[in-house]
């Protein structure tokens, strides 16, 4: 192979490092403003159930062996991922029924310990610091403690990857800490409300 072949290829390597590096930079770029939209909408809230739980993953894995049935994901699914949840449940005050209308999640997720690793919205949408995403659909509740939010199981509706969750097929919402609607009625229709709460998320893929 001759120098001038030697200094193409060189080019070409070095091309293809630049737009790593840049795609890289892009992924950041974009990780940053999704965990500081999430911070921004609720930042008050959080801050306060941080206090409270910790902004922490528990360190072990959730078991899920003695949950509700009604929770049992079908079989040749196993656990791929857990992340710990902390943030609100957006409710919007309607008028016309006189009640709280959900609208939306806005959380952030953590791993291991206290590790930010993707971010919670409507959808309900999970998505991941790598850019992979899922959305559920609800097949199960099951209300564990009536001072918090129900305990769910989703099916993958849509998912997006490469990436953590771009195989995942069901999620679990379990260990839900607040989260439900005021109790006092809003007062004015429209009124928005930002209700701290807390969650463990499993997320499963087909074995």
């Amino acid at each position: 192979m001759n120098g001038g072949q030697n200094r193409s290829l060189t080019e070409v390597e070095n091309k293809q490092l630049t737009k790593v590096q840049n795609m890289k930079k892009s992924q950041a770029r974009v990780t940053r403003s999704l965990l500081s939209y999430a911070f921004k909408a609720a930042a008050p809230a959080i801050a306060l159930l941080l206090l409270a739980v910790g902004s922490s993953a528990r360190a072990e894995d959730e078991d899920d062996s003695d949950l509700p049935p009604t929770l049992d994901v079908p079989a040749g699914n196993q656990i791929e991922f857990q992340a710990h949840g902390v943030g609100v449940q957006i409710y919007k005050w309607s008028a016309a029924s006189s009640s709280w209308v959900f609208q939306a999640p806005s959380a952030v997720l953590f791993h291991g310990e206290g590790h930010v690793v993707g971010i919670h919205y409507a959808g309900p949408t999970w998505q991941s610091t790598d850019g992979s995403t899922v959305v559920g659909t609800k097949i199960g509740a099951v209300t564990v403690d009536p001072t918090a939010i129900p305990w769910l199981l989703l099916s993958a509706k849509t998912t997006t990857g490469p990436g953590i969750f771009a195989d995942v097929t069901f999620v679990q919402r379990i260990e839900t800490k607040g989260g439900l609607a005021p109790a006092t009625p809003g007062t004015f229709d429209g009124e928005m409300a930002l209700v701290p709460y807390s969650a463990e998320y499993l997320f499963y893929h087909a074995q």
